[in-house]
């Protein structure tokens, strides 16, 4: 493993927060389970065959559900059942940073607007100072809004600052409020449901498969396993009235996702993502980890290129066993999925194994 892979694997394992059937499939890709859609173009990733067996035989023994390993929209690699949906956490913020990128482009969304304008207030209510965050602050997790939120750990309110501690911009906090909120503002803006709006900007001209933007509201009575559904409201009346957006979605489904960002928006000479947006979204507004030069961008984690690493990538996690990460100096997308709607367990040194052995397999 080269020095630049090396590093791009440690400032993945070192921002983690918190049995199936396997495919080993063959360059052509014949996946035998459902119909791709390829994105016709010239460069292809290439991975060891024999290193990508070492793979294969390490996620047998590890309770990872499937992973999906996709150059130019072709599955180069792929274990368990990458059709199955599971719930994907926090990966759910670059989904609805592919949705922000689409209206602020078409004008629907400034993103220099503050919350006062927009008429944004919460259950505890917000300071003048707090209400004079902007969108732009929200997704970059700047706000300097430090309030309660639906779907946050234990361990993000024990990390949380003093309320009124940091100005709006001032600190970057990853913070469930800014991001559930962000989807309140995207709705409200643009008259969208984000399952809808998603399933009509994204999945359908992608073509996914397993995606079709049916959602629910769940209750303290859902059982999460149980479900079908694309997508879920999660509130928490008693913290906040923003709920949490989740998405559920199959490893297929957001390989597809991870191109369409390799390739800067770019999708049969459809530009439905300005590669603009894209670069602005995954460029580092908060260094995260100096040691290792990786960032925060709006939704993205962003690994920074420099002169260890000629080349940016940029990923996110779930609930630190579920990742979507992207690497277009590579030419390759990796995901990773756990049945975290299950009891199944996951020992997280297991993904970080599972990310050395991708790297090794990988031929520049």
């Amino acid at each position: 493993m080269n020095l630049f892979n090396a590093l791009t694997c440690l400032a993945l394992l070192s921002t983690f927060s918190h049995a199936h059937t396997y495919t080993l499939q063959p360059l052509n890709n014949s996946l035998g389970i459902k119909k791709e859609t390829a994105v016709p173009t010239l460069n292809l990733a290439t991975f060891n065959p024999q290193k990508l067996q070492k793979l294969n035989e390490f996620l047998k023994t590890s309770n990872t559900s499937s992973l999906v390993l996709m150059s130019e929209g072709k599955v180069l690699f792929s274990f368990g059942d990458i059709h199955k949906k599971h719930t994907i956490h926090s990966i759910r913020k670059p989904m609805l940073n592919a949705l922000y990128g689409i209206y602020v482009d078409r004008g629907k969304i400034k993103i220099d607007t503050p919350l006062a304008s927009l008429s944004i207030d919460d259950i505890t209510p917000l300071t003048k100072i707090e209400k004079s965050a902007t969108i732009k602050q929200i997704l970059q997790s700047r706000s300097g809004i430090y309030l309660p939120s639906a779907a946050t750990s234990p361990a993000m309110l024990d990390n949380m600052p003093k309320r009124g501690e940091f100005l709006p911009g001032e600190k970057f906090f990853y913070n469930n409020w800014d991001f559930n909120v962000a989807g309140a503002i995207f709705e409200k803006l643009t008259g969208e449901n984000i399952y809808s709006a998603f399933y009509k900007e994204i999945a359908k001209p992608l073509n996914m498969l397993d995606y079709k933007g049916e959602y629910i509201t769940i209750d303290n009575n859902t059982d999460i396993a149980k479900l079908t559904a694309d997508g879920f409201y999660q509130y928490e009346r008693d913290k906040s009235k923003f709920p949490a957006y989740h998405f559920r979605m199959s490893a297929y489904d957001l390989a597809l996702f991870g191109q369409l960002y390799e390739k800067n928006g770019l999708w049969h000479n459809n530009q439905l993502i300005s590669k603009d947006w894209i670069t602005k979204s995954t460029t580092s507004y908060s260094i995260t980890n100096p040691y290792l030069d990786f960032g925060y961008g709006m939704l993205w984690y962003v690994i920074n290129a420099n002169k260890t690493r000629p080349n940016k990538a940029f990923y996110h996690t779930g609930v630190g066993v579920h990742m979507l990460a992207v690497y277009p100096g590579s030419d390759f997308v990796l995901v990773h999925q756990v049945d975290t709607e299950s009891t199944v367990q996951f020992e997280q040194k297991n993904l970080y194994k599972i990310i050395s052995l991708v790297f090794d397999a990988l031929e520049q």
